[in-house]
């Protein structure tokens, strides 16, 4: 450790701050091409049936009203893909991520259902988006946020290229509160997510460390005070599934 040096948790051990960013790159560079069919996966499908709720909550406008969209840590396109097919003709969404190989699978995946012309990939940081001040109607995240190095950057960020009035939605894993779950959750992720991730991605190591990084976030009433101290108003948040996600909102006001 250097003199100064302020350390952070990647997995089940400690780094520096500054080292994480990298280390949470190489992950999803890792899996990019695998990443959505390990979603349907580890969650037994359930994955779009929250997303369905997230895109709910997003509200999209049915009709030709201009309205732009930035998903952020959606690489892949699946959030971006469903905001557009929710919406009206003036929807434009603008994904963001810090991974180029996700980019890339989403830049082809929104060619191949000719979306290439309304939704746009841009690489970028969530701590230092490259975007303008109150740029956006929405803004969303889901399961990026918690591999995020500095959380409060990210929101602050978030409410940055926000118009007022506009909407920070979020969903992220979060803890089980059912007794009994709880157990068999545990031990699904610590034993079968690896193994499937080996299986089917050919490496359990980011698995693994998604795991973690998921027991590391902190519970819901926790991120949405965080949520409400980056400034945002009428903060909410529901669990589903027993608490295995959250979904979070928030409003710049």
């Amino acid at each position: 450790m250097r003199d100064g040096e302020t350390l952070t948790h990647f997995g089940d051990r400690n780094v520096p701050l500054e080292d994480k960013q990298a280390l949470v790159d190489d992950v999803f560079h890792r899996v990019a091409r695998r990443y959505d069919l390990m979603n349907d996966l580890m969650s037994g499908g359930l994955h779009r049936a929250w997303k369905a709720d997230m895109v709910t909550v997003i509200d999209p406008p049915r009709g030709a009203t201009p309205f732009r969209h930035l998903d952020v840590a959606g690489g892949t396109g699946d959030i971006a893909f469903r905001v557009v097919g929710a919406g009206g003709p003036g929807v434009r969404v603008t994904v963001a991520d810090i991974n180029t190989e996700m980019l890339e699978v989403g830049r082809e995946r929104a060619y191949e259902r000719g979306l290439d012309d309304v939704v746009s990939f841009i690489e970028g940081n969530a701590e230092a988006l490259p975007f303008p001040d109150r740029a956006y109607d929405a803004y969303s995240i889901a399961f990026g946020i918690r591999n995020v190095p500095r959380i409060e950057a990210a929101l602050a960020e978030a409410y940055r290229v926000l118009r007022p009035g506009g909407r920070f939605v979020c969903l992220e894993f979060s803890a089980i509160d059912v007794p009994g779950l709880d157990s068999l959750y545990e031990l699904y992720a610590t034993n079968v997510i690896p193994a499937l991730g080996r299986a089917v991605a050919g490496d359990a190591e980011p698995y693994r460390y998604l795991v973690e990084s998921i027991r590391r976030f902190p519970r819901p009433a926790a991120f949405a005070a965080m949520i409400s101290a980056a400034g945002f108003r009428r903060v909410s948040h529901r669990v589903m599934s027993g608490g295995i996600v959250a979904l979070h909102s928030g409003w710049r006001l």
